[in-house]
C-alpha cells in the first residue's frame, strides 16, 4: 500500500507501472471503474501481473477479497494499493491483511528530489508537485489554498469523518499558530468553545491523514520531571505558509513564525532523508530540550536545529548529551559549512544531509 495525503504523487508514482488505460489500473473515483469492481472476485480473479487499486480507502470491503487472492497458490497476485490515508482504510488493512502487506508511505518533494539549490522554494510552498511547481508564488499560494478548502469540504467527509467543513477550517489555522510547539489542548479548546476530547479528536483526524505530525516525547528514568506531551508540527511547509498568510519569500522571513517554520521543514526533511528506527524529542520542566532523539539500532542521536548564521553550544545541549548518552549531536542550521562544536557536537548545514543521508 502507498499510502499519504491527496495530491502528493501517488498516482502518478504507480502509473510508471500500469498505464490507467490498462485491464489492471483501476481507480476507484471514476464510476465506470468502480463499477468494474462490483464483483470483485470475478474482476481481479483472471488478472495477471501488478494490478493497481487507486483511492482502495474508497472501498473497504475489497481488503477481505485481496487476501483470498494473495493467499492464492500457485500464484500468488500482486497489489499496489493507494489510498489516502484514513482510520477506516488503515483499519481494514491491519485486520484483513496482516502479514500480507507492506505500508509504505509518500509525502510531497524533499530537498534530496529538488535538490538543495532549490531549498528556499522548497520551504516556502511546500513539496505538494502542483505547488512546487506552480509558475510562481502566488499560483501556488492560491493552489494550497483551494488544497486545504477541498480537504475539509470534500476529503474529510468522504473520510467517514463528521466535522463541519468551518470548524475544522477554524481548527487548523489556530494550529498553525501552535506550530513547533508542545501540544496543549486546553488553549484551542477556550477559543473555538469546544471541549478539549473534540479539539484532540480535530488533532487525530488532521495526524491520521497526515496533515500534522504529532513527534512523541522521550522519558528517561532520570530523576527530572520530564515533559510527556507531543509536539506538533504541519508535514508540509507550504501548506503551514498557507494558513499563516504567507505567499512569499520576503513575508515569510519577516513573520515572527518563520523560526518555527523552518524548524519543522527542517524536522520533516531530517526524518525523510535519515529514515531512523524511532524519532522523539525531548524536554524537561526545568528547561533542557532536544528537538529530535533518533534510534538506529543501538545507537542515539540527537538533533538540535537552529535558524541561525553560526550555532553555538548551549547547556541544554550537555544536558542532553549527558543525560541521554547520545552517541552524537548533530547542529542542523541553514548554513554552508560543516564544523564541530564541541566533542561529540557537530554543525551541519541542512543541505549536508542530502550527501550524508
Amino acid at each position: 500500500m502507498l499510502a499519504g495525503p491527496r495530491q502528493s504523487g501517488k498516482t502518478t508514482l504507480a502509473r510508471q507501472f500500469v498505464a490507467p488505460d490498462s485491464a489492471n489500473y483501476f481507480d476507484l473515483e471514476h464510476p465506470l471503474q468502480r463499477d468494474r469492481l462490483a464483483e470483485p472476485l470475478t474482476a481481479l480473479t483472471p488478472l495477471k501481473g501488478l494490478v493497481v487499486i487507486d483511492e482502495v480507502q474508497l472501498a473497504p470491503e475489497l481488503f477481505r477479497t485481496l487476501r483470498v487472492l494473495v493467499d492464492r497458490r500457485p500464484e500468488s497476485g500482486q497489489y499496489l494499493l493507494l489510498g489516502s490515508a484514513s482510520p477506516r482504510l488503515l483499519r481494514q488493512a491491519g485486520e484483513s491483511l496482516l502479514g500480507r502487506i507492506e505500508v509504505v508511505e509518500i509525502g510531497g518533494f524533499d530537498i534530496e528530489e529538488t535538490g538543495v539549490v532549490h531549498q528556499g522554494p522548497l520551504w516556502l510552498r511546500g513539496g505538494y508537485p502542483r505547488s512546487y511547481l506552480a509558475a510562481n508564488d502566488m499560483d501556488s499560494f492560491a493552489w494550497r489554498l483551494q488544497a486545504i478548502q477541498r480537504y475539509v469540504d470534500a476529503d474529510l467527509p468522504q473520510f467517514g469523518v463528521q466535522v463541519t467543513g468551518p470548524a475544522m477550517l477554524r481548527f487548523w489555522r489556530m494550529l498553525a499558530h501552535c506550530h513547533g510547539q508542545v501540544w496543549n489542548a486546553a488553549d484551542p479548546a477556550r477559543s473555538l468553545g469546544l471541549s478539549e476530547p473534540t479539539v484532540r479528536r480535530y488533532l487525530d483526524l488532521l495526524t491520521q491523514t497526515y496533515m500534522v505530525r504529532q513527534l512523541q516525547p522521550w522519558h528517561e528514568n532520570l530523576g527530572k520531571r520530564q515533559v510527556k506531551a507531543p509536539k506538533i508540527y504541519f508535514r508540509d511547509s507550504g501548506y503551514l505558509h498557507a494558513l499563516m498568510g504567507v505567499g512569499q519569500m520576503p513575508d515569510l522571513l519577516s513573520h515572527p513564525r518563520c523560526g518555527a517554520s523552518w524548524e519543522g521543514f527542517a524536522v520533516e526533511q531530517i526524518l525523510r532523508l535519515a529514515e531512523p528506527d524511532e524519532a522523539y524529542f525531548w524536554a524537561t520542566h526545568g528547561g533542557a530540550e532536544l528537538d529530535l532523539l533518533l534510534m538506529r539500532g543501538s545507537r542515539r542521536i540527537g538533533v538540535e536545529i537552529k535558524r541561525v548564521d553560526s550555532p553555538r553550544v548551549t547547556p541544554s545541549m550537555r544536558i542532553a548529551l549527558r543525560d541521554l548518552k547520545l552517541d552524537a549531536l548533530y547542529v542542523v542550521y541553514p548554513g554552508a559549512l560543516r564544523f564541530g562544536l564541541d566533542d561529540r557536537i557537530e554543525a551541519v548545514p541542512l543541505s549536508a544531509l542530502v550527501a550524508d543521508g
